[in-house]
């Protein structure tokens, strides 16, 4: 049965109060705080009309009731299409996203806690496998006591850094050539080719074995790491705020997941190349049954990655999916952009 105009806007304010107070809701409320234009009388009609359509629940005889499941699907399926209010650009995510981004290797974790403190859920992060990932510079930096600091950035802008043992007769300037000459050679090649090339290159080159072996070294470590995906968590601790919550098996339960990172790169690697939102039995989890999964998808080389909120049923869809759609599309034009680094 579809539901006519009056009986949606009855819903969608038994949902934004609810979501907003984790009380029932009952038709004094709604009377009052929202302008139905219709006398209390027949707010309850229809309250009783959408229980009985499965939309709401009644905790308790005397209770208020309170969305079902099959109401935040209606409702996010209306937002999703724009029918209850369009979901534009959130400035505000995307103002205390951009300030905290100092170089790329922040973007991640920054994403995640930005997400978090804005939505005041668990952030997820999903970063994809970067098999084919190519190196795009190589810098050795002198330090005292003959070490130096080698820097490796790549294609899609990952950075990583070690501190690497070196000659002592090395000073700043063979460094500085050492550090092109390396580049020259290793530039466009992926991390599994640099090493074979470098292992061939030290098999007959009288260059400083150390220096060699230290960028093989970090390029076979960067491979390892980049070949497979990885999450990030940001914000576990927000759940004990919910009193969903409060029970103890089931934070227990939650925050058990959230160390799990299989199972959570099992729900995130399935949603789709848009903003996706999984109520209940659909996030796939027994453990988290009672809650709701919302992802942005955000592009990286040639591969999607994912960051997402996760949280009870009860949570503000609307400003999470401007918050996730909005850091999303500012990721993909961080990591496509070749003038960060």
């Amino acid at each position: 049965m579809v539901l006519d105009e009056r009986k949606l806007r009855i819903l969608s304010a038994i949902i934004d109060d609810y979501v907003e107070t984790a009380s029932p809701v009952g038709s004094r409320t709604i009377t009052r705080k929202y302008n139905m234009g219709v006398s209390p009388a027949t707010i309850r009609n229809e309250m009783s009309d959408l229980e009985e359509l499965g939309y709401l629940d009644q905790p308790h005889v005397s209770a208020g009731r309170v969305p079902s499941t099959k109401a935040y699907r209606l409702y996010v399926d209306m937002l999703l299409s724009g029918a209850r209010r369009p979901i534009g650009e959130d400035r505000e995510a995307l103002q205390y996203f951009t300030e905290r981004i100092t170089q790329m290797e922040d973007v991640v974790q920054t994403a995640a806690q930005a997400v978090s403190e804005l939505t005041h859920l668990t952030a997820l992060v999903m970063m994809p496998g970067q098999p084919t990932m190519r190196i795009a510079t190589l810098q050795l930096v002198p330090m005292p006591r003959g070490s130096a600091l080698l820097v490796i950035v790549t294609d899609s802008g990952i950075v990583r850094d070690t501190v690497i043992r070196v000659s002592d007769q090395l000073d700043m300037d063979a460094l500085y050539t050492i550090s092109r000459m390396l580049t020259e050679t290793l530039a466009g090649h992926t991390l599994r080719e640099a090493q074979e090339m470098l292992d061939a290159y030290a098999a007959r080159s009288t260059a400083d074995q150390r220096v060699l072996m230290g960028v093989r070294n970090l390029a076979v470590q960067m491979a390892r790491q980049s070949s497979v995906d990885s999450v990030s968590v940001d914000g576990t601790h927000h759940i004990l705020n919910y009193p969903e919550y409060s029970d103890v098996e089931k934070a227990r339960a939650f925050l058990s997941v959230m160390e799990t990172r299989d199972k959570l790169l099992s729900v995130l690697r399935s949603g789709s190349g848009t903003v996706t939102v999984r109520i209940g039995s659909e996030v796939g989890l027994e453990e988290l049954g009672d809650c709701s999964l919302v992802t942005a998808p955000f592009q990286l080389g040639g591969g999607f990655g994912s960051i997402g909120v996760l949280g009870p049923m009860r949570m503000p869809y609307d400003r999470v999916i401007r918050t996730l759609s909005t850091i999303g599309q500012a990721m993909t034009e961080i990591f496509g952009s070749e003038e960060i680094s």
